[in-house]
């Protein structure tokens, strides 16, 4: 019964996760716990592979602090990602999601531990555009109810082009934030 209760609170905590505290931002991701990231937005998607909602959450938290070109906030969030990385069980997924998930874990991990280490955007969004590529990987065999957009920046990477997902269609660009905020478009809808 203890287990059936902690495995809820878990999945409740998890499942309410929308913004960092800024004390977070020190600290390691093994040393933050489920009550730091708890909050008050309703602002989630509903996948119904539970097992990797956190992980896509702090994503797209990761990426909204990129739009709002914040450093230390995106340190944070990419702090949270690698805990929630860290967390996956991989017994738990399915197969087709476990596979694509030991193809993508250790640049994904890579890429959110480089994130979290520097405050320094320019080389946050050089990392995030690594991540993206992985995170779309996995994004496109687990299973959710809510459409995700890919969407693309033919200007980022040095005129090389970028992607990134995103939970609303309208573009919101993670690479240029307010200089450049809507180049950019929706290159796929992943239902």
């Amino acid at each position: 019964m203890n287990n059936i209760k902690n495995a809820l609170m878990t999945m409740i905590i998890l499942l309410s996760i929308t913004n960092a505290d800024a004390a977070i931002v020190n600290k390691s991701p093994e040393k933050i716990n489920n009550e730091e990231i708890i909050s008050k937005s309703p602002n989630k998607l509903n996948f119904s592979d539970k097992k990797l909602n956190v992980v896509f959450t702090n994503y797209f938290l990761l990426k909204d602090e990129l739009v709002s070109t914040n450093g230390p906030s995106a340190a944070a969030k990419a702090k949270l990602l690698v805990a929630a990385l860290t967390n996956v069980k991989m017994k738990e997924l399915s197969n087709e999601v476990h596979t694509v998930w030991m193809k993508v874990m250790k640049n994904v991990t890579a890429d959110s531990k480089a994130i979290a280490g520097t405050s320094d955007i320019k080389t946050q969004r050089i990392h995030f555009t690594s991540l993206s590529k992985k995170m779309y990987d996995l994004m496109k065999v687990a299973k959710f109810e809510s459409p995700v957009y890919y969407q693309f920046c033919p200007m980022a990477n040095d005129g090389k082009g970028a992607h990134w997902l995103s939970k609303e269609k309208a573009i919101k660009n993670p690479y240029y934030g307010s200089k450049m905020l809507k180049c950019g478009e929706v290159v796929e809808t992943i239902k």
